[in-house]
């Protein structure tokens, strides 16, 4: 038996548009903070390089956490490895910004811009996810 979202299951365009601009508003942010920083561009790189880390990560557990809600096969390896890079993302922000000379108040923008952006990746999956599938027809009709 596979799950069938109900058909209010789509999400509303505001909810739509609030996903993409705090997804766009996070990366921005993000980026932002990264040109203006004063590390080298190595940090900048391993930042920037935990952020797309992170958001690829975070898109692709949610993905597969809904695969298996809905009942499509999803290996327990693939649900394992998707926690463990998302949490590996977290972690490797947090030793980041607990060993750099950042002041508290950049570590405190570059984290909550890195929370920011991850959950707002995984709504605007959501919402495209769910989009698609309110539009696709049901299986019913290829009966």
């Amino acid at each position: 038996m596979t799950y069938q979202p109900p058909s209010s299951a789509k999400p509303t365009a505001a909810f739509v548009g609030a996903s993409w601009t705090v997804l766009i508003l996070g990366l921005v942010s993000f980026a932002v903070g990264l040109w203006n920083a004063t590390m080298t561009k190595s940090e900048k790189g391993f930042y920037a390089a935990v952020l797309v880390l992170g958001v690829f990560a975070a898109v692709s557990l949610q993905k597969s956490v809904r695969d298996r809600v809905e009942g499509l096969p999803v290996s327990a390896l693939y649900l394992g490895l998707s926690w463990s890079v998302v949490v590996l993302a977290v972690l490797m922000l947090v030793i980041g910004l607990w060993n750099s000379g950042m002041a508290l108040s950049e570590k405190g923008f570059y984290g909550l811009a890195f929370a920011m952006t991850l959950f707002a990746a995984v709504a605007v999956q959501k919402n495209v996810r769910d989009t698609l599938q309110f539009r696709l027809p049901s299986p019913a009709t290829y009966r």
